[in-house]
């Protein structure tokens, strides 16, 4: 009996969906996209404008390669940074925010403002 009533809940619950994984709550799905130790990071290091690889290693001296290029990955993946590949010698990658990623620049702006009351 209870197993039919959660699955009638979760049948009439609004689901959201991103990449082929869904969630039951928008909150989830957006700190899904920007949480964690590094994806908040690198994407409010992108607010300003494009940056290559070495100059995101150079503001976030303790990430590693490997997970800066996962990180970046995975925001390219959601749709929030663009990854643009110049044809030189040595090749020149530049990241930048897309349309969708610079939409989530507000809600970034208020933990900003949140958390500066915590500064020492």
């Amino acid at each position: 009996m209870a197993t039919a009533t959660f699955t009638t809940i979760l049948a009439h619950m609004k689901r959201f969906k991103l990449d082929g994984t869904f969630y039951y709550c928008p909150v989830d799905l957006t700190l899904s996209v920007i949480g964690g130790r590094w994806k908040g990071l690198v994407f409010w290091n992108l607010r300003d404008g494009p940056k290559r690889f070495g100059e995101l290693k150079k503001i976030l001296v303790t990430i590693n390669d490997k997970m800066l290029t996962q990180v970046l990955r995975e925001l390219e993946k959601n749709g929030i940074v663009n990854r643009k590949v110049y044809e030189l010698i040595p090749p020149k990658v530049v990241y930048s925010l897309t349309d969708e990623g610079e939409k989530l620049l507000p809600v970034m702006a208020l933990m900003e403002k949140w958390g500066q009351k915590y500064e020492v």
